[in-house]
Protein backbone atom coordinates (compact mmCIF):
# COMPACT_ATOMS: atom_id res chain seq x y z
CA UNK A 1 0.00 0.00 0.00
CA UNK A 2 1.49 3.29 -1.06
CA UNK A 3 1.38 6.21 1.36
CA UNK A 4 1.14 9.82 0.20
CA UNK A 5 4.37 11.75 0.27
CA UNK A 6 5.08 13.67 3.48
CA UNK A 7 4.89 16.96 1.62
CA UNK A 8 1.32 16.17 0.60
CA UNK A 9 0.34 15.40 4.19
CA UNK A 10 1.95 18.64 5.36
CA UNK A 11 0.09 20.57 2.69
CA UNK A 12 -3.20 18.98 3.71
CA UNK A 13 -2.58 19.78 7.36
CA UNK A 14 -1.72 23.36 6.49
CA UNK A 15 -4.94 23.68 4.51
CA UNK A 16 -6.94 22.22 7.39
CA UNK A 17 -5.34 24.60 9.89
CA UNK A 18 -5.98 27.54 7.58
CA UNK A 19 -9.62 26.47 7.19
CA UNK A 20 -10.08 26.20 10.95
CA UNK A 21 -8.48 29.62 11.36
CA UNK A 22 -10.80 31.16 8.77
CA UNK A 23 -13.82 29.51 10.39
CA UNK A 24 -12.75 30.92 13.73
CA UNK A 25 -12.49 34.37 12.21
CA UNK A 26 -15.90 34.09 10.53
CA UNK A 27 -17.65 32.56 13.54
CA UNK A 28 -20.24 35.05 14.81
CA UNK A 29 -20.26 36.21 18.39
CA UNK A 30 -22.38 33.96 20.56
CA UNK A 31 -25.20 35.19 22.76
CA UNK A 32 -24.52 35.35 26.47
CA UNK A 33 -27.00 34.49 29.18
CA UNK A 34 -27.64 36.04 32.57
CA UNK A 35 -28.98 34.02 35.54
CA UNK A 36 -32.22 36.00 35.22
CA UNK A 37 -32.76 34.54 31.76
CA UNK A 38 -31.95 37.76 29.92
CA UNK A 39 -30.01 37.10 26.72
CA UNK A 40 -27.44 39.55 25.35
CA UNK A 41 -27.76 39.22 21.58
CA UNK A 42 -24.80 40.32 19.47
CA UNK A 43 -25.40 42.46 16.40
CA UNK A 44 -26.06 40.44 13.26
CA UNK A 45 -27.22 40.90 9.68
CA UNK A 46 -30.61 39.39 8.83
CA UNK A 47 -30.93 38.59 5.11
CA UNK A 48 -34.37 38.38 3.52
CA UNK A 49 -36.06 35.03 3.83
CA UNK A 50 -35.67 32.66 0.90
CA UNK A 51 -39.36 31.84 1.23
CA UNK A 52 -40.87 35.29 0.60
CA UNK A 53 -42.28 36.41 -2.73
CA UNK A 54 -40.46 38.64 -5.19
CA UNK A 55 -42.95 41.39 -4.38
CA UNK A 56 -42.27 41.08 -0.65
CA UNK A 57 -38.53 41.26 -1.29
CA UNK A 58 -39.01 44.41 -3.35
CA UNK A 59 -41.09 45.92 -0.54
CA UNK A 60 -38.32 45.17 1.95
CA UNK A 61 -35.75 46.74 -0.35
CA UNK A 62 -37.88 49.89 -0.61
CA UNK A 63 -37.65 50.34 3.16
CA UNK A 64 -33.97 51.16 2.76
CA UNK A 65 -35.07 54.31 0.93
CA UNK A 66 -37.81 55.24 3.39
CA UNK A 67 -37.69 56.71 6.89
CA UNK A 68 -38.61 54.24 9.61
CA UNK A 69 -39.64 54.48 13.20
CA UNK A 70 -42.64 53.99 15.40
CA UNK A 71 -45.98 55.68 14.79
CA UNK A 72 -46.01 59.05 16.51
CA UNK A 73 -48.20 59.39 19.57
CA UNK A 74 -47.44 63.07 20.09
CA UNK A 75 -48.81 66.20 18.49
CA UNK A 76 -52.32 67.21 17.47
CA UNK A 77 -54.42 64.08 16.94
CA UNK A 78 -56.45 65.71 14.18
CA UNK A 79 -53.34 66.45 12.15
CA UNK A 80 -51.92 62.98 12.80
CA UNK A 81 -55.14 61.37 11.60
CA UNK A 82 -55.26 63.48 8.44
CA UNK A 83 -51.61 62.77 7.72
CA UNK A 84 -52.07 59.02 8.01
CA UNK A 85 -55.17 59.05 5.82
CA UNK A 86 -53.31 61.05 3.16
CA UNK A 87 -50.34 58.69 3.30
CA UNK A 88 -52.55 55.60 2.87
CA UNK A 89 -54.87 57.12 0.25
CA UNK A 90 -52.91 55.70 -2.75
CA UNK A 91 -52.95 52.26 -1.16
CA UNK A 92 -56.71 52.46 -0.62
CA UNK A 93 -57.21 53.66 -4.20
CA UNK A 94 -55.22 50.71 -5.52
CA UNK A 95 -57.20 48.33 -3.35
CA UNK A 96 -60.52 49.69 -4.67
CA UNK A 97 -59.37 49.27 -8.28
CA UNK A 98 -58.27 45.71 -7.62
CA UNK A 99 -61.36 44.77 -5.62
CA UNK A 100 -64.45 46.76 -6.76
CA UNK A 101 -67.02 47.39 -4.03
CA UNK A 102 -69.90 49.66 -3.14
CA UNK A 103 -69.49 51.68 0.06
CA UNK A 104 -72.41 53.32 1.89
CA UNK A 105 -72.22 55.30 5.12
CA UNK A 106 -74.78 54.21 7.69
CA UNK A 107 -75.39 55.06 11.32
CA UNK A 108 -76.40 52.06 13.44
CA UNK A 109 -77.85 52.96 16.82
CA UNK A 110 -75.79 56.13 16.86
CA UNK A 111 -72.55 54.41 15.81
CA UNK A 112 -71.07 55.50 12.44
CA UNK A 113 -70.39 52.57 10.13
CA UNK A 114 -69.72 51.86 6.49
CA UNK A 115 -71.45 49.09 4.60
CA UNK A 116 -69.12 47.48 2.07
CA UNK A 117 -70.53 45.07 -0.53
CA UNK A 118 -69.24 43.60 -3.83
CA UNK A 119 -69.81 45.87 -6.80
CA UNK A 120 -72.16 44.83 -9.60
CA UNK A 121 -72.71 41.30 -8.32
CA UNK A 122 -74.98 39.64 -5.77
CA UNK A 123 -73.70 39.11 -2.25
CA UNK A 124 -74.43 36.70 0.57
CA UNK A 125 -77.68 37.82 2.23
CA UNK A 126 -77.61 35.20 4.97
CA UNK A 127 -74.28 36.14 6.54
CA UNK A 128 -72.65 39.40 7.56
CA UNK A 129 -69.16 40.35 8.75
CA UNK A 130 -68.28 43.08 11.23
CA UNK A 131 -64.88 44.70 10.67
CA UNK A 132 -62.98 46.53 13.41
CA UNK A 133 -60.25 48.69 11.92
CA UNK A 134 -56.67 49.05 13.13
CA UNK A 135 -54.92 52.26 14.11
CA UNK A 136 -53.69 51.97 17.68
CA UNK A 137 -57.13 52.83 19.13
CA UNK A 138 -56.53 56.41 17.96
CA UNK A 139 -56.79 56.69 14.16
CA UNK A 140 -57.24 55.11 10.70
CA UNK A 141 -61.03 54.88 10.82
CA UNK A 142 -61.19 55.38 7.04
CA UNK A 143 -58.09 53.92 5.37
CA UNK A 144 -57.55 50.91 7.62
CA UNK A 145 -61.26 50.12 7.51
CA UNK A 146 -61.15 50.04 3.72
CA UNK A 147 -57.91 48.06 3.52
CA UNK A 148 -59.41 45.40 5.78
CA UNK A 149 -62.96 45.33 4.40
CA UNK A 150 -62.67 45.80 0.65
CA UNK A 151 -60.85 42.59 -0.39
CA UNK A 152 -62.94 40.39 1.90
CA UNK A 153 -66.25 41.84 0.69
CA UNK A 154 -65.20 41.60 -2.96
CA UNK A 155 -63.62 38.14 -2.92
CA UNK A 156 -66.00 36.54 -0.45
CA UNK A 157 -69.21 38.08 -1.69
CA UNK A 158 -69.90 39.35 1.82
CA UNK A 159 -71.61 42.36 3.30
CA UNK A 160 -69.04 43.89 5.63
CA UNK A 161 -70.05 46.41 8.28
CA UNK A 162 -66.96 48.32 9.33
CA UNK A 163 -67.41 50.10 12.66
CA UNK A 164 -66.02 53.55 13.45
CA UNK A 165 -65.81 52.87 17.18
CA UNK A 166 -64.85 55.55 19.71
CA UNK A 167 -61.10 56.04 20.12
CA UNK A 168 -58.58 57.98 22.17
CA UNK A 169 -57.93 60.68 23.11
CA UNK A 170 -61.66 61.46 23.02
CA UNK A 171 -62.61 58.16 24.70
CA UNK A 172 -61.11 55.37 26.80
CA UNK A 173 -61.71 51.64 27.24
CA UNK A 174 -64.34 50.14 27.18
CA UNK A 175 -65.83 52.66 24.74
CA UNK A 176 -64.69 50.75 21.64
CA UNK A 177 -66.01 47.36 22.68
CA UNK A 178 -69.26 48.96 23.85
CA UNK A 179 -69.77 50.39 20.36
CA UNK A 180 -69.03 47.01 18.80
CA UNK A 181 -71.60 45.38 21.09
CA UNK A 182 -74.17 48.02 20.14
CA UNK A 183 -73.76 47.34 16.42
CA UNK A 184 -73.73 43.59 17.01
CA UNK A 185 -76.90 43.72 19.09
CA UNK A 186 -78.67 45.61 16.30
CA UNK A 187 -77.49 43.13 13.64
CA UNK A 188 -78.89 40.30 15.76
CA UNK A 189 -82.33 41.62 14.84
CA UNK A 190 -81.67 40.64 11.21
CA UNK A 191 -79.11 37.82 11.50
CA UNK A 192 -78.64 34.80 13.70
CA UNK A 193 -75.50 34.96 15.85
CA UNK A 194 -74.06 31.92 14.06
CA UNK A 195 -74.36 33.85 10.78
CA UNK A 196 -72.24 36.80 11.99
CA UNK A 197 -68.44 37.01 11.89
CA UNK A 198 -66.20 39.62 13.50
CA UNK A 199 -62.61 40.41 12.49
CA UNK A 200 -59.99 43.14 12.53
CA UNK A 201 -56.28 43.88 12.33
CA UNK A 202 -53.91 45.46 14.88
CA UNK A 203 -56.07 47.42 17.35
CA UNK A 204 -59.05 45.94 15.52
CA UNK A 205 -57.70 42.44 16.09
CA UNK A 206 -57.27 43.13 19.78
CA UNK A 207 -60.77 44.63 19.86
CA UNK A 208 -62.14 41.50 18.19
CA UNK A 209 -60.70 39.42 21.04
CA UNK A 210 -62.18 41.89 23.51
CA UNK A 211 -65.58 41.52 21.86
CA UNK A 212 -65.44 37.72 22.12
CA UNK A 213 -64.84 38.16 25.87
CA UNK A 214 -67.32 41.00 26.32
CA UNK A 215 -70.38 39.62 24.52
CA UNK A 216 -71.05 36.50 26.64
CA UNK A 217 -70.17 38.45 29.79
CA UNK A 218 -73.03 40.82 28.90
CA UNK A 219 -75.65 38.25 27.99
CA UNK A 220 -75.10 38.26 24.23
CA UNK A 221 -74.44 35.14 22.14
CA UNK A 222 -71.06 34.57 20.54
CA UNK A 223 -70.78 35.21 16.80
CA UNK A 224 -70.23 32.25 14.51
CA UNK A 225 -66.50 32.92 14.09
CA UNK A 226 -63.88 35.62 14.64
CA UNK A 227 -60.61 36.70 13.03
CA UNK A 228 -57.79 38.17 15.13
CA UNK A 229 -55.17 39.62 12.77
CA UNK A 230 -52.02 41.50 13.73
CA UNK A 231 -52.83 40.95 17.39
CA UNK A 232 -53.66 38.40 20.05
CA UNK A 233 -55.96 37.97 23.00
CA UNK A 234 -53.34 39.54 25.27
CA UNK A 235 -51.87 43.04 25.54
CA UNK A 236 -49.46 44.36 22.92
CA UNK A 237 -45.81 44.68 23.81
CA UNK A 238 -45.64 41.28 25.48
CA UNK A 239 -43.47 38.29 24.64
CA UNK A 240 -40.31 37.72 22.60
CA UNK A 241 -41.67 39.22 19.40
CA UNK A 242 -42.06 42.70 20.91
CA UNK A 243 -38.28 42.78 21.31
CA UNK A 244 -37.27 40.88 18.18
CA UNK A 245 -39.52 42.83 15.80
CA UNK A 246 -38.30 46.12 17.25
CA UNK A 247 -34.80 45.38 15.94
CA UNK A 248 -35.48 43.48 12.73
CA UNK A 249 -38.58 45.38 11.56
CA UNK A 250 -38.45 48.67 13.43
CA UNK A 251 -42.09 49.67 13.01
CA UNK A 252 -42.57 49.74 16.77
CA UNK A 253 -40.08 50.44 19.57
CA UNK A 254 -39.02 47.72 22.01
CA UNK A 255 -40.78 47.55 25.39
CA UNK A 256 -39.48 49.89 28.05
CA UNK A 257 -36.64 48.51 30.14
CA UNK A 258 -36.99 48.28 33.89
CA UNK A 259 -37.50 51.76 35.25
CA UNK A 260 -38.00 53.25 31.80
CA UNK A 261 -41.04 54.97 30.33
CA UNK A 262 -42.92 53.35 27.46
CA UNK A 263 -44.34 55.51 24.70
CA UNK A 264 -48.12 55.05 24.58
CA UNK A 265 -49.29 54.90 20.96
CA UNK A 266 -52.90 54.53 22.20
CA UNK A 267 -52.79 58.04 23.68
CA UNK A 268 -54.22 56.85 26.98
CA UNK A 269 -56.99 54.63 25.63
CA UNK A 270 -56.21 52.05 28.33
CA UNK A 271 -55.27 54.55 31.03
CA UNK A 272 -56.07 53.47 34.58
CA UNK A 273 -56.92 49.99 33.28
CA UNK A 274 -55.53 46.63 34.36
CA UNK A 275 -54.07 45.20 31.14
CA UNK A 276 -54.49 41.67 32.48
CA UNK A 277 -58.25 42.24 32.78
CA UNK A 278 -60.22 39.31 31.28
CA UNK A 279 -61.78 41.58 28.64
CA UNK A 280 -58.48 43.12 27.51
CA UNK A 281 -56.39 39.94 27.82
CA UNK A 282 -58.83 37.03 27.62
CA UNK A 283 -56.05 34.57 26.68
CA UNK A 284 -54.78 34.93 30.25
CA UNK A 285 -58.09 33.60 31.55
CA UNK A 286 -58.89 29.97 30.60
CA UNK A 287 -62.55 30.26 31.60
CA UNK A 288 -63.02 33.27 29.34
CA UNK A 289 -61.18 32.06 26.26
CA UNK A 290 -62.92 28.68 26.49
CA UNK A 291 -66.10 30.49 25.41
CA UNK A 292 -64.55 31.81 22.18
CA UNK A 293 -66.03 30.75 18.83
CA UNK A 294 -63.82 29.26 16.06
CA UNK A 295 -60.92 31.68 15.63
CA UNK A 296 -58.52 32.52 12.81
CA UNK A 297 -55.28 34.22 13.86
CA UNK A 298 -52.87 35.83 11.38
CA UNK A 299 -49.43 37.24 12.18
CA UNK A 300 -45.94 37.38 10.66
CA UNK A 301 -42.46 36.24 11.62
CA UNK A 302 -41.28 39.86 11.75
CA UNK A 303 -44.37 41.23 13.48
CA UNK A 304 -44.34 42.50 17.03
CA UNK A 305 -47.70 40.76 17.53
CA UNK A 306 -46.37 37.26 16.78
CA UNK A 307 -45.94 36.22 20.43
CA UNK A 308 -49.45 37.35 21.48
CA UNK A 309 -50.85 35.55 18.43
CA UNK A 310 -48.99 32.31 19.13
CA UNK A 311 -49.87 32.38 22.83
CA UNK A 312 -53.53 33.03 22.09
CA UNK A 313 -53.64 30.16 19.60
CA UNK A 314 -52.08 27.81 22.17
CA UNK A 315 -54.55 28.83 24.87
CA UNK A 316 -57.50 28.39 22.53
CA UNK A 317 -56.37 24.90 21.57
CA UNK A 318 -55.78 24.04 25.23
CA UNK A 319 -59.34 25.17 25.98
CA UNK A 320 -60.73 22.97 23.19
CA UNK A 321 -61.64 25.87 20.90
CA UNK A 322 -61.03 25.48 17.20
CA UNK A 323 -58.17 27.82 16.28
CA UNK A 324 -56.20 28.26 13.07
CA UNK A 325 -52.88 30.12 13.11
CA UNK A 326 -51.32 31.57 9.95
CA UNK A 327 -47.78 32.98 10.29
CA UNK A 328 -46.55 34.82 7.21
CA UNK A 329 -42.86 34.10 6.59
CA UNK A 330 -40.85 37.32 6.55
CA UNK A 331 -44.04 39.35 7.05
CA UNK A 332 -44.50 42.30 9.39
CA UNK A 333 -47.41 43.79 11.29
CA UNK A 334 -50.75 43.65 9.39
CA UNK A 335 -49.15 42.61 6.11
CA UNK A 336 -52.68 42.03 4.77
CA UNK A 337 -52.85 45.80 4.13
CA UNK A 338 -50.49 45.34 1.18
CA UNK A 339 -52.62 43.83 -1.58
CA UNK A 340 -49.65 43.83 -3.96
CA UNK A 341 -48.10 41.00 -1.93
CA UNK A 342 -48.97 37.41 -2.89
CA UNK A 343 -48.76 36.63 0.84
CA UNK A 344 -51.56 39.12 1.51
CA UNK A 345 -53.70 37.76 -1.32
CA UNK A 346 -53.20 34.25 0.01
CA UNK A 347 -54.36 35.50 3.42
CA UNK A 348 -57.53 36.97 1.88
CA UNK A 349 -58.42 33.57 0.48
CA UNK A 350 -57.83 31.96 3.87
CA UNK A 351 -60.02 34.56 5.60
CA UNK A 352 -62.85 34.12 3.10
CA UNK A 353 -62.62 30.34 3.32
CA UNK A 354 -62.55 30.41 7.12
CA UNK A 355 -65.75 32.42 7.43
CA UNK A 356 -67.43 30.44 4.67
CA UNK A 357 -66.69 27.22 6.57
CA UNK A 358 -67.58 28.39 10.07
CA UNK A 359 -70.56 30.68 9.62
CA UNK A 360 -73.56 28.38 9.53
Amino acid sequence: MRHPPVRHIAAALALAVASVSLCAQDKPAAPTFEPSGTVHVPAFDLPPSTFISKEALEAQMMRARMPGGAPSSSGDIGSIRKGLEAMLAPQVSGMLKQYPVDVVDQTIEGIPTRIVTPKDKPYDRKHVLINLHGGGFTMCADACAMLESVPIASLGGYKVVTVNYRMAPEATHPAGVEDVATVYRELLKSYKAKNIGIYGCSAGGALTAEAAAWLPAHGLPQPGAIGIFGAGGVRFGAGDSAWIAAYIDGSFPPPARSGGTQSDITRGYFSNTDMSDPIISPALHPDVIAKFPPTLIITGTRAMDMSPAIYTNSQLLKAGVRSTLIVGEGMGHCFIYQSQLPEARDAYQVIVGFFRENLK
